[in-house]
């Protein structure tokens, strides 16, 4: 069995004002959240993002690299007091222009919002990718930053792999049983045609359905077409988001699932270890200890009993069964003396 997945630990702000959005764990939050294709700069990305009321959990992705943000109230306000030297307000007053600002623009809303806020994106020598944001606020420019650094294998596989990897095991079952649907349906057909029945448009005839020669001629024509255009365009559309979405709610609910089983079995033999002793009517104490202990109790007890009673008993009367048990044995026959040639 493999290992449990570890993720990396967030910091305890960060944490708990994140889980104040919905009460969940932060874990099962974002990964809920589906990847969404952004364009910043002409950069084409897979975002998703999860902004609580002072913090925030940004994810990015070219399908080549992986990077991630988490800022807690602390950082946003020493970063924005950084960068915008004549700020002088608490941290709720400007993190919400900034998620009005910055949430359109990892939504794939390409940036363009109401207070015309502009955004670009650098890729550093070190790997990472920094995106500025610059807006107004109050009449005032207001500038920001995200430092996003790549992100680590146990992220990658939580939030993209392990998902995606579901997603294409979900297609390849529907493919299978549209498949045999088929199948189903041109026997159909041929059963119409033997009782006489015969199209009235002889355009909507088609072919028997065949699996192998429909995959070969699939994988001959298509996958040169889609890896040119998978070049171009990440191609993660709604259909496949509300996929990823109810491929993690459904993980999620099984994984809830199994924590709340091994809770209860957890608790169940806890709950039969207390013993409990109350008194019987004769001023005795009686025990509620298991049924198969109290019985090995009570025939060590009647063995011992038994015992002392043999060794009080007068020697004489141990010694009637033995030889009563002589008479009662039945007399054996005297064996005949052999008669040989010499007396």
């Amino acid at each position: 069995m493999c290992p449990p997945l570890l993720l990396p630990p967030l910091r305890s702000s960060v944490l708990s004002t994140l889980m104040e959005v919905s009460g969940a764990p932060v874990e099962d939050i974002l990964l809920q959240r589906p990847w969404l294709p952004v364009s910043i700069c002409g950069c084409q990305l897979l975002a998703k993002s999860l902004f609580g009321e002072t913090a925030y959990h940004i994810l990015l992705t070219d399908m080549r690299c992986v990077w991630e943000e988490r800022m807690d109230a602390a950082a946003i306000q020493s970063r924005a007091q950084e960068l915008n030297r004549r700020l002088r307000a608490p941290v709720k007053a400007f993190f919400s222009h900034l998620c009005e600002v910055a949430k359109p623009c990892l939504s794939g809303s390409d940036g363009q919002i109401e207070n015309k806020a502009q955004i670009s994106l650098v890729r550093q020598e070190d790997g990472n990718i920094s995106m500025k944001l610059k807006s107004e606020l109050a009449g005032l420019p207001f500038y920001w930053e995200f430092h996003c650094t790549p992100a680590p294998v146990a992220l990658v596989c939580f939030h993209l792999v392990r998902p995606l990897l579901m997603m294409s095991r979900l297609l390849q079952r529907r493919v299978e049983q549209l498949g045999g649907l088929l199948m189903r349906k041109d026997a159909e057909i041929q059963d119409y045609r033997e009782n006489g029945a015969t199209l009235s448009r002889e355009r909507l005839q088609t072919d028997v359905f065949e699996e192998q020669t429909y995959r070969e001629d699939f994988m001959a024509k298509a996958l040169p077409l889609f890896c040119s255009e998978w070049q171009n365009a990440l191609g993660f559309d709604a259909e496949l988001q509300e996929l990823y979405a109810a491929v993690v709610s459904h993980g999620n609910a099984r994984k809830r699932k199994l924590s709340e089983e091994h809770s209860a079995e957890e608790v169940e033999p806890a709950t039969k270890e207390p013993e409990l002793i109350s008194n019987s009517p004769d001023g005795a104490s009686v025990s509620s200890e298991p049924a198969g202990k109290d019985k090995k109790q009570s025939n060590n007890g009647e063995a011992e009993t038994r015992g002392a009673k043999m060794a009080d008993r007068p020697k004489v009367q141990q010694s009637l069964p033995v030889t009563s048990s002589a008479a009662e044995r039945p007399t054996s026959k005297p064996k005949k003396k052999k008669v040989g040639l010499f007396r």
